[in-house]
């Protein structure tokens, strides 16, 4: 078991993400709840300007930098957490690297080949995701030969992608996707083998919270779903995930102060 967990804190400031769309796109609310999730525990914030829901649209790179751009500079005016930038934009990152930005999460896995140089020449880690097709198309009956050894082989490649290129290994992050392009038997098998994707030596990432996977489980929309995204995670630990990315970084970092107290005692 991964001796320190880590909590990535979901900040949204989106119009249509399926949980907290709406909430914080003004300013004042964004970074009022950044300071919460820290408060509340959390090690990174991961911030993000494009629903990646099924069925949603894109939306351009000035339309994000228009969004997220205030809200890294107010953040970065007062805490020094890492900031994880949510995108598959090379230009959305471009233009937040003045403000030490520490993590590009890509649901694309490098779609935008540009963001391969800008990853090395400024040592930033990449979270690289597993998603079949699009968020507009990707729940369109997905398939596959093997759940797992597709998921491993392509986060392989595209990890081998990033070694190549000169990208330290200590900085490339995997995601298998829960919930981009899977069925719900899809992604419990993925949550039951997800320790057999740390034979490749990276950081694993797990984005379970709220989703649909948790909801048709316990038949609750995306509001009462947290206690079964706190089942779901007490599984992930179990399997070695090493970074949780939620949004109820109080009540997970209780629950990895459980566990440790248990595992410790």
């Amino acid at each position: 078991m991964n001796s320190k967990i880590e909590i990535m804190g979901v900040l949204n400031i989106t119009d249509n993400s399926f949980y907290d769309g709406g909430k914080f796109n003004n300013l004042k609310e964004s970074i009022n709840h950044a300071k919460r999730l820290i408060n509340d525990g959390a090690d990174i914030i991961d911030i993000g300007a494009e629903s990646s829901k099924p069925g949603s649209d894109p939306v351009s790179s000035k339309d994000q930098i228009r969004k997220i751009e205030p809200l890294v500079e107010a953040l970065r005016e007062v805490s020094n957490i890492p900031i994880s930038i949510d995108t598959r934009s090379s230009e959305v990152i471009n233009q937040l690297l003045k403000y030490k930005i520490n993590i590009v999460n890509d649901i694309s896995s490098l779609e935008d080949k540009n963001l391969l140089d800008i990853v090395k020449c400024n040592k930033l880690s990449i979270s690289l995701m597993h998603m079949l097709g699009t968020p507009k198309t990707m729940q369109v009956n997905p398939s596959y030969n093997n759940v797992i050894n597709d998921i491993y082989d392509y986060l392989k490649n595209r990890a081998d992608l990033c070694i190549n290129h000169g990208i330290d290994k200590s900085n490339i992050i995997i995601d298998p996707g829960f919930g981009f392009g899977k069925t719900l038997e899809h992604n419990y098998m993925i949550l039951s083998n997800l320790d057999k994707f740390n034979h490749m030596g990276h950081r694993v990432l797990s984005g379970i919270s709220r989703k649909s996977m948790i909801g048709d489980v316990i038949n609750k929309t995306p509001d009462g779903r947290l206690y079964g995204t706190l089942a779901a995670s007490v599984v992930a630990i179990k399997h070695n995930t090493s970074i949780l990315r939620v949004h109820d970084v109080r009540e997970t970092k209780m629950l990895l102060n459980f566990q440790n107290l248990i595992r410790n005692s």
